[in-house]
């Protein structure tokens, strides 16, 4: 007789919000839904909150939005000094100080669903499978996994051919002369810098050609830092993977590793300053730019970003962020250089699923294109849409109706958002 199987699963707790994800959008989310009074859950798969900022080093914080969760934010991350290092510990001030819960190393494993309305999730941990049941879940993973699980439509890479913005290893140089150090962080800038050896973008082009460095390699963004002999670089690129397919991810993962030895010791050959680099940190996990984005009750465009589209139903006003798509199929930007938009709104119905109830997502994987996405998908526009998301499902969770049904209007006095009704449709 062979062993029968069991039921693994536990129930951990029922909330009234349960968010999915610890990163910048999902501590956001928790933190204005507890200061609501929701009792709120926020479950973490890694260790240490703070998203890609944290795990993938993935810095400077960018992009900008008129949100008072950011400002506030942004006074904080000032008063620890910046310190990346930190930044997990400021994330989790905020949500204790809210009166959020915190779970950390616990990935979503499934959607707990009645049709096709989210009841909770069921997450993966040391002690198996944990049950939490939630009036209102907020999908802040990145990937949109609860939604997936759940059965809510989306899209995945570009129109064209579903190729998704490239995966890179950001890591840490130490070592670095930083009084005569080259600063070089987009592809603008590297035409105009100069070196020894002559324009930067050319001397990382030479090397690109004749396999100095990696082929997918053809633009080396060097970011200021708050210490003392470091600089943070962005340059590994891995072309054509999927960050839903796991044998994608690890290639990605040791393919870029790889990258990242190559970048560097071809800084320390060619980029003044850098003699005597030497990779200080690698991240925990490679950063993945794209990856779903849920077809939701609204939809953003590149026509709405250019021409800064003004929205009655916005929950994030004025966002802005050039459109900043790598390259998915080679080097560089996949149509020049990141194209600038005008401040423009993002509306209530990019976070609320077409089909799915008892579901807000969050972060880079709400409503839009994948031009669109390429602008909304950096970390303080994140941080700004969490915070809409945490207050909508305070509203719905508290007051018994589906997120879809909150009124915008509640969501933006929660939010502090004033509309001007002129050249607002």
């Amino acid at each position: 007789m062979g062993v029968q199987p069991t039921d693994k699963r536990e129930l951990c707790c029922n909330v009234d919000v349960l968010v999915a994800g610890g990163g910048p959008s999902g501590v956001a989310a928790g933190v204005h839904a507890a200061r609501a009074g929701a009792r709120t859950l926020v479950v973490e798969r890694y260790g240490r909150l703070g998203g890609a900022g944290v795990i993938c080093l993935a810095s400077p914080l960018m992009g900008a939005a008129a949100s008072d969760f950011l400002a506030e934010f942004d006074r904080r991350f000032a008063a620890v000094g910046g310190d990346w290092e930190l930044l997990d510990i400021v994330y989790a001030d905020m949500l204790q100080e809210a009166g959020a819960e915190v779970l950390l190393h616990c990935w979503v494993f499934d959607a707990i669903t009645e049709g096709l309305v989210v009841r909770g999730v069921d997450l993966l941990c040391k002690q198996g499978v944990l049950s939490v049941g939630a009036k209102v879940v907020v999908d802040a993973t990145g990937d949109a996994d609860v939604a997936c699980a759940a059965g809510a439509d989306y899209e995945i890479g570009r129109e064209s051919d579903g190729l998704m913005q490239p995966m890179s290893v950001m890591f840490r140089l130490g070592g670095v002369d930083k009084q005569r150090a080259l600063l070089c962080g987009s592809e603008p800038e590297a035409h105009s810098v100069d070196v020894p050896e002559g324009i930067w973008h050319d001397v990382v082009m030479t090397g690109q050609a004749s396999g100095e460095l990696p082929e997918s390699v053809g633009v080396i963004r060097l970011y200021e830092s708050p210490r003392r002999g470091e600089r943070i670089v962005n340059a590994t690129q891995m072309n054509r993977v999927d960050g839903t397919r796991v044998k994608d991810l690890t290639r990605a993962e040791l393919e870029g590793r790889r990258q990242a030895l190559m970048v560097a010791r071809f800084l320390r050959r060619h980029a003044p300053g850098y003699e005597h680099c030497f990779i200080s940190q690698l991240p925990a996990a490679v950063g993945v730019r794209e990856t779903r984005r849920v077809l939701g009750e609204d939809y953003l465009t590149r026509a709405d970003l250019v021409a800064g589209r003004k929205r009655r139903a916005a929950i994030v006003r004025d966002a802005s962020f050039v459109i900043d798509i790598h390259n998915p199929d080679g080097v560089g930007q996949a149509h020049g250089f990141a194209e600038t938009v005008q401040p423009y709104d993002i509306p209530y119905g990019c976070l609320v699923p077409r089909r799915v109830d008892g579901l807000l997502v969050a972060g880079r994987c709400i409503s839009g294109s994948h031009e669109a996405h390429a602008s909304y998908r950096v970390q303080r526009i994140a941080l700004a849409v969490g915070a809409a998301a945490g207050a909508a499902a305070a509203i719905a969770a508290m007051e018994g109706i589906q997120p879809r049904e909150v009124a915008v209007d509640r969501i933006q006095k929660e939010l502090n958002i004033e509309v001007d009704a002129s050249g607002v449709d």
